[in-house]
C-alpha cells in the first residue's frame, strides 16, 4: 500500500517568521486562515487516494490540518514520533490535557505530559533539539512506517521531518508519496 506525506497548512508562525529574523514567539502555532483554506483544498485532492488511516503530529497546526482534510473520511491517530525538529517557539507543544480540551474528537492520553524535546534552551527559553537526536527519532519513525505498510496511510507532519524522512522539501499542504 501507499504512504502519503502531507505537510501542515500555513501556520501563524510561518506567516510571521522570516529566516534570519528573531523568533516571533508563537508557541504551538495554529493555522492561519490561508492554512485552513490550503487544508480544505487538500481535502478535495485526497478524495481518490483511498486513505484508510491518518497519523498526525501533536502540534496544533498538524492536528488542525488533519482534521480539516480527514474528519469523516479516515480515522486520525496522534503520534509524537514525527513531531517537528524543536528549534523555534512554534515547535514547542502543549500538554495532552490542553490538546484534549481543544481537539476533543482525538485521543491524547498516550502522550507524555511533555512529549516534545527537553534540554538546553536558546536565548528565548526554547529547548533546541540536537540534530543527531532528531535524526535518530526520525529513523525510528521510518521503521514504524514500514510496519504499517499494509494500509493506505497519510502522515500529516512538518517540513524538517519530511526532509529528513524522505529527502525532499514540501510546501504547505503539499501531498507526496513516501518513497520507500
Amino acid at each position: 500500500m501507499t504512504v502519503y506525506l502531507i505537510r501542515h497548512g500555513q501556520s501563524e508562525f510561518n506567516a510571521a517568521h522570516n529566516d534570519g529574523e528573531a523568533d516571533p514567539m508563537i508557541f504551538d502555532a495554529p493555522l492561519t486562515e490561508k492554512g485552513r483554506m490550503q487544508a480544505e483544498q487538500a481535502r478535495v485532492a485526497i478524495m481518490d487516494l483511498g486513505i484508510q488511516q491518518v497519523i498526525t503530529s501533536p502540534l496544533s497546526r498538524a492536528i488542525q490540518t488533519a482534521l480539516t482534510i480527514f474528519q469523516g473520511i479516515a480515522p486520525i491517530r496522534v503520534q509524537s514520533g514525527h513531531r517537528e525538529l524543536l528549534s523555534h517557539s512554534c515547535d514547542m507543544g502543549r500538554a495532552p490535557g490542553a490538546l484534549q480540551a481543544e481537539f476533543s474528537s482525538l485521543s491524547f492520553d498516550h502522550l507524555d505530559e511533555i512529549w516534545w524535546h527537553q534540554g538546553p534552551t536558546n536565548a528565548n527559553g526554547v529547548p533546541v533539539e540536537p540534530r543527531d537526536i532528531f535524526q535518530q527519532r526520525i529513523r525510528k519513525f521510518a521503521l514504524e512506517l514500514d510496519q504499517m505498510a499494509d494500509i493506505q496511510l497519510a502522515v500529516v507532519g512538518h517540513g524538517d521531518v519530511f526532509r529528513e524522512l524522505a529527502g525532499f522539501s514540501m510546501e504547505n499542504c503539499e501531498i507526496r508519496e513516501y518513497p520507500k
